[in-house]
């Protein structure tokens, strides 16, 4: 589509409240057009929006929608029967889906994008402070609310471009990055690709579109013959071009060493705790490096980030009770997660709470779900948050629990919760998950452990 994106005066976004579609109705409102939208249901995000100056409505009306649009910008996660969807499709606007828009953007400008099943909006976000902090005053576009800059999108004068590429619907092949980095290709979006065979076949065509350098985490199941771009690969456990060792807990934060191509640092201290976080901040470490940072620059960037909304989050940290809050949703990513909440808090009773994504990912991922919560001491366990999907037969949480070794294990509604955590809040909470549980997080810092901001 032949669009200059600098002329569109009025924009419209069904489905605006989502963390992709929210970054770009950030870009428009930053270019100075119009920006109206659609949601299901009003969230801080959405609130954030509206106090920014742009127009939201939560009932699906088409007639709410003005005739004089120059572009409408509709995410995967909109189901087809939607009405507003529906006038776009039948009317003469153009009508873009989220990930082709970003693609516009990408071609506009010199773009590093981040993608992997998992890791990608940590990465992105440690890549966009440290290059900001580092004096390229880069754009980017997250997948999360970094705390440094207060938001998920952020305007810079630089060329550089920050993208979050997204698997998901096959999102990323849109996008045409110099640099591209890809954090992991592990079986997910089963319900969009069916095999994990077909996925890696999208990471692969995504490793493609890098034109000029490409990182990889050490492990991923990517094809490097034919590649256009330069591989490096990097680890925080192998052999590899960039390298963390000596990797320690000194809670809060993390210290390692890293063995940087020619470069050998030692104690880099890093915010962001965990391994894989670790991992994640060589990726970004590498391409704050190409890019010509210092390594004053870069360690002075990993000891100011502040982290990200929901990865990892410290939302309670009291001398004798800390409660920590993650995004994890797939297995590998619970599992990181509560490996380092033991590796900070060794002597402590880990308690967590954890709410399924997705009838069809807990299906795809029954036994790795059950097997990534027995690492816990005592789990209260949610019922699935459906977002996009109706009910499978024989899938839900029970099926889980019915999978699991944990003793202390017990199927709770989101009422019940808070009164069990009131009978005794524990000295280590953490919880996990990627649907409406991120709302009842303050809910619990206030009610349960009292915490007033």
């Amino acid at each position: 589509m032949a669009l200059a994106l600098a002329s569109i005066k009025k924009i419209y976004f069904v489905g605006i409240g989502g963390i992709g579609m929210s970054a770009l109705a950030r870009y428009f409102n930053y270019l100075g057009a119009q920006v109206l939208g659609y949601d299901k249901t009003e969230t801080a995000l959405t609130k954030k929006l509206v106090e920014e100056g742009m127009h939201i409505h939560y009932t699906e009306q088409a007639d709410q929608i003005p005739a004089d649009v120059d572009l409408a910008v509709y995410t995967p996660a909109i189901p087809a029967k939607n009405s507003e969807l529906q006038y776009f499709q039948a009317a003469a606007t153009p009508l873009l889906k989220r990930s082709e828009l970003l693609g516009l953007i990408s071609r506009e400008r010199r773009s590093i994008a981040v993608a992997g099943t998992h890791g990608k909006t940590s990465t992105s976000s440690i890549l966009t402070h440290l290059l900001r902090a580092g004096g390229i005053d880069c754009t980017a576009f997250l997948g999360g609310i970094a705390n440094n800059l207060g938001s998920n999108f952020v305007a810079g004068s630089s060329d550089w471009v920050v993208l979050e590429a997204d698997e998901f619907d096959r999102s990323f092949l849109h996008l045409r990055p110099e640099i591209g980095i890809i954090t992991s290709t592990d079986a997910d979006h089963l319900d969009i690709y069916g095999e994990h065979t077909q996925l890696l076949d999208s990471f692969n065509e995504f490793a493609g579109l890098c034109s000029k350098q490409l990182f990889l985490a050490q492990g991923t199941e990517v094809k490097q013959q034919d590649l256009s771009a330069k591989v490096a690969h990097y680890s925080a456990s192998q052999s590899a071009d960039y390298q963390a060792s000596r990797i320690r807990a000194q809670a809060p934060n993390f210290v390692f060493d890293a063995q940087l191509a020619e470069h050998f640092w030692e104690d880099l201290n890093f915010s962001l705790p965990g391994r894989h976080n670790v991992e994640n901040a060589l990726a970004a470490i590498a391409v704050a490096l190409e890019l010509g940072l210092s390594e004053e620059q870069i360690r002075q960037g990993l000891r100011s980030f502040r982290g990200i909304w929901r990865r990892f989050e410290w939302v309670v940290k009291q001398p004798n009770k800390v409660f920590i809050d993650d995004y994890a949703h797939h297995p590998t990513e619970l599992k990181a997660a509560i490996r380092t909440a033991r590796s900070l808090f060794p002597k402590r009773k880990l308690v967590g709470i954890f709410q399924p994504h997705l009838f069809s990912r807990t299906r795809d991922f029954m036994d790795g779900f059950a097997a990534a919560l027995d690492g816990l001491d005592q789990l209260y366990l949610l019922d699935i948050y459906p977002a996009r999907e109706e009910p499978i037969k024989g899938v839900d949480s029970a099926a889980i629990l019915a999978r699991m070794q944990l003793s202390e294990k017990e199927l709770v509604s989101q009422a019940e919760l808070l009164a069990k955590l009131a009978q005794e809040p524990p000295a280590l909470l953490l919880s996990l998950g990627a649907g409406d549980i991120g709302a009842l997080v303050p809910k619990i810092a206030e009610e349960i452990y009292h915490k007033t901001e």
